[in-house]
Order: structure tokens, then C-alpha cells, then sequence
């Protein structure tokens, strides 16, 4: 994909840009919101700027993409470049905006390498950037196809449930009475709220009810970090929207989603509010009478805290060949365990694609175990609330 030059110069180079990636982000960021505040007020994460999370995933993301050229010359990263996509499809990113995104980030780099950027040195990182921008654009071009558009649609809540003390699922129907379009079991949707100050906040949150309802529901957990703008939106859900509130929701994206057939084994783990998107999946199988073994995996804080877990129970057990194991750090009830989720004594069978989904070090530990128990890497699947520092970390 690269030409032969750029890949050279890539290949001499990625040391010293991989080294400075977050110092750069960083600059980046900066410079882009101090010229376009409407980006920060309006379109990216105030809390994830604020907590340095989005510089890290991007900084990852970059890292990962320029390796892949060089380590794999004829083959792109469609899985990382498609998990950016929908998230991107989700906010509805403009082609447009990849310009602005590059003016920036090359004036950082500059800015922060200095006399090192010559001609072909921005020449070969500028191949990097329009490779990985038009792929973007491409795959994000045929989601919104798919969808209709990039609009976001608005949604009125006809149901608030307070799941636990501190999550509650919302339940929507869209404003213009037209159709709820289905969707596929564990992708999301955006959700935009205009806070006190005027800023028109975009969060991600995963569907929890099941495909093919005539509402949309999804489950939000508040953050409790008072006074820091990373809990500024789910504590404004939970503070100020009631029944007959209105919310502007995108369609559904994420690839996070069930794939193989009846007769493949489904495991589907996860930890505090990860529960939402396997939530989904459960209800899914369940209604199509998944005959494979279905094992349902969850680790809460206690039994109070687990969001969801009628549902679990329920759908679990209208299965015919499933089981639940929930584990919790205090609290425990007969027939869950107590203590952080453990593969051990928990049977797992050949052939079985795994679902994540939860904190970081919960999703490597069920990785790591699920490897040992003989289940291929390839079938292991996961989603990540918020920048993937998942694939930061690995990159670095």
C-alpha cells in the first residue's frame, strides 16, 4: 500500500515518531480546539479530552496502522479500521473534517519535531495519514449508506427504569412516528444532550434491549465524579431526563456483533455495566433458540450492583442448553461465587466464540484464560466503552 520510498522512510522513522505520538496528540488537540472550539464544544468528548484518554487511543491508533503498512504491505487492517469507523459513522464525521484533523496533527508534528520533518520525511507520514483517512471515508461512506444518512433522529422517552442505584435504562421512540429499524445485537447507538452550559454533548452507549423491539433501550451507568466533565453526560441523563424527555439518538453501529451458526458455542462475559451489549446478544439467542452451549459469564461489585440481572436470569434460562455464572466481590448469594471472575471449574467448549466485554484488565484476564482454555485468539471478540486503549497499549 505504501510506495516503496515512503515505506523506507516510515520504517527509519516510526522510532522517533512513535516515541513523541502522545507529546504530539497532545499538541494536536490543543492546537485543532484552540482554532475550532466548536470540535470540543460539540463533537468530541470534553472527558476524554479532559482525562487524556482520546490523545493515548489515537496516538495507538496511528501507531498501529503505520506498523501494519510496513509489516504487512498487502493486507489493511480491517478490523481496527472498521471498529474507528463505526464509532466514527456514530458521530457522523464528515470527509471534511479528515482535512482538518491533518492540518492540525502535521503542524504538531512539526511543531514537535522540528528540523527532523524534511520533504520526504512529511512527504512518506502524509501517505500514512491519506491512507488511513480514505480508507476511513470509504468504509464510513458505505455505513452511512446503509443507514440513510449521518442525521441524527429524535427520540422521546416513554420509559425511565432505574436498574440499580446507579444505572437506569432509558426506553425511546422516535419522535417523527415513523419505523424503528432493527439492529444487530451489541452494537450502540450515539445520544446527543445539550448541558446547562449550551455544549451538545455525543456519548456512545450500548442497545440493551433485544433486536427487533418497537422501542430502542439503552442502560447508562453515572459516573460519579462531581465536578469533572467525564461524568458531565450520564449525570445529566440521570439528573434531568424523564419520561416525555426528548434525546437525538444516531442509528445503531459497532461491530461488536454475533457471528457463526446454531452450532457454534457462544460465551459471553462481562463485568459492571459491560453487561448492556451481552445483555443483547443473551436476548437474541434466546429468541432464536440458540442450540449450541451458551455460557454467560458477569463479575459486579455484589448483587445490587449487578444492572440487568433479571434479564440475565431470565433469558439464560429460556435457552435450552446455558448457564449462568456470576461472581461478586462481596455480598454473594447461593450459587454465585464470591471474588473477581475466574474461567476455573467453568466448562468451555471446543469450538466456542467469546464475548468481552467490561474494564481493561478484566477483558485481557478472560482473554489470557479463554487462550489457555484452547480458544482461538481469532475468536475472541471485544468492545470497549470509550478510546480504545486496548489497541494504545498494544501499538506501544
Amino acid at each position: 500500500m505504501l510506495s516503496e520510498q515512503s515505506a523506507a522512510t516510515v520504517r527509519a522513522t516510526l522510532p522517533a515518531v512513535a516515541a513523541s505520538l502522545d507529546t504530539i496528540t497532545e499538541r494536536f488537540y490543543a492546537g485543532m480546539f484552540a482554532a475550532r472550539p466548536e470540535l470540543l464544544r460539540d463533537l468530541f468528548n470534553r472527558g476524554n479530552q479532559a482525562a487524556g484518554t482520546q490523545r493515548q487511543a489515537l496516538a495507538g491508533s496511528i501507531a498501529a496502522f503505520a506498523t501494519h503498512l510496513l509489516d504487512h504491505p498487502d493486507q489493511r487492517p480491517d478490523a481496527m479500521l472498521g471498529r474507528i469507523a463505526h464509532k466514527h459513522a456514530s458521530l457522523g464525521i464528515t470527509p471534511e473534517q479528515y482535512a482538518i484533523v491533518h492540518e492540525h496533527l502535521f503542524a504538531a508534528i512539526v511543531d514537535v519535531l522540528g528540523e527532523a520533518v524534511t520533504p520526504e520525511v512529511a512527504a512518506a507520514w502524509d501517505e500514512v495519514y491519506w491512507l488511513m483517512a480514505n480508507a476511513l471515508i470509504a468504509i464510513e461512506k458505505r455505513l452511512y449508506d446503509e443507514h440513510g444518512g449521518r442525521d441524527l433522529r429524535r427520540w422521546e422517552v416513554v420509559e425511565r427504569v432505574a436498574e440499580t442505584s446507579d444505572v437506569v435504562s432509558f426506553r425511546l421512540r422516535p419522535v417523527d412516528g415513523g419505523p424503528v429499524a432493527s439492529f444487530r445485537a451489541g452494537q450502540y447507538v450515539s445520544v446527543r444532550a445539550e448541558l446547562p452550559d449550551g455544549a451538545r454533548q455525543i456519548r456512545q452507549y450500548s442497545l440493551s434491549g433485544a433486536p427487533g423491539e418497537s422501542v430502542r433501550q439503552f442502560s447508562v451507568k453515572r459516573v460519579r465524579e462531581d465536578g469533572a466533565p467525564d461524568g458531565e453526560v450520564s449525570n445529566h441523563l440521570h439528573a434531568r431526563v424523564e419520561v416525555g424527555s426528548v434525546l437525538e439518538l444516531s442509528e445503531p453501529y459497532g461491530d461488536l456483533v454475533l457471528e457463526g451458526t446454531q452450532d457454534t458455542p457462544v460465551l459471553l462475559a462481562s463485568a459492571g455495566i459491560g453487561v448492556t451489549p451481552m445483555i443483547a446478544m443473551l436476548a437474541h439467542l434466546a429468541e432464536t433458540g440458540h442450540r449450541a452451549p451458551v455460557t454467560v459469564v458477569h463479575g459486579d461489585r455484589s448483587p445490587a450492583h449487578h444492572a440487568l440481572r433479571s434479564d440475565h436470569e431470565t433469558y439464560t434460562e429460556k435457552l435450552p442448553d446455558a448457564s449462568a455464572h456470576f461472581f461478586y466481590e462481596w455480598d454473594a448469594k447461593p450459587g454465585t461465587r464470591t471474588g473477581r471472575v475466574d474461567l476455573d471449574g467453568i466448562a468451555v467448549p471446543e469450538g466456542t466464540r467469546a464475548y468481552l466485554c467490561g474494564p481493561l484488565p478484566f477483558m485481557r484476564a478472560m482473554r489470557a484464560q479463554l487462550i489457555d482454555r484452547g480458544v482461538a485468539p481469532a475468536d475472541i471478540h471485544y468492545e470497549v466503552f470509550g478510546p480504545d486503549l486496548w489497541l494504545a497499549q498494544t501499538a506501544a
